[in-house]
């Protein structure tokens, strides 16, 4: 299923939050070098059963690479290393030990609907942004 040309990246696809994420993701990889699916989708629930990842733990985003699974702080910090400068500088984030930025997220993704709210259906791509999904 991955293809070495580019990464994937999966998102919650009703979250305001991830869909601000992968608008943000679009505008500044200009590589083009992620593909995108929704974890509602079949292809990011296809994903989920692939890489045997448990999509209960309050996963907003999964990063997936050729040769590694990222996520919670992990999968977000490793997204921005693969953007460019000056995005890439918010990895040193990673200095920070795992389990306080892992707490942060957790504590994040439990209540992103409560603090950012949610769609009643995923992110619907115009034709710019359709080549950039699964």
């Amino acid at each position: 299923m991955i293809n070495e040309q580019y990464d994937i990246i999966l998102f919650d696809g009703i979250c305001n939050l991830c869909n601000g994420f992968v608008k943000f993701i679009i505008r500044y990889d200009q590589k083009e070098h992620f593909k995108m699916a929704s974890l509602q989708s079949e292809i990011g629930q296809k994903l989920l059963l692939e890489y045997a990842i448990n999509n209960t733990d309050n996963q907003s985003v999964v990063f997936i690479t050729s040769n590694s699974v990222y996520l919670q702080s992990d999968a977000a910090l490793n997204i921005l290393k693969n953007l460019g400068y000056p995005w890439k500088l918010g990895f040193m984030l990673i200095l920070i030990p795992r389990f306080i930025r892992d707490a942060v997220y957790r504590f994040i993704a439990r209540n992103r609907y409560r603090f950012f709210g949610k769609r009643n259906e995923c992110i619907i791509p115009d034709e710019r942004m359709k080549k950039r999904f699964l």
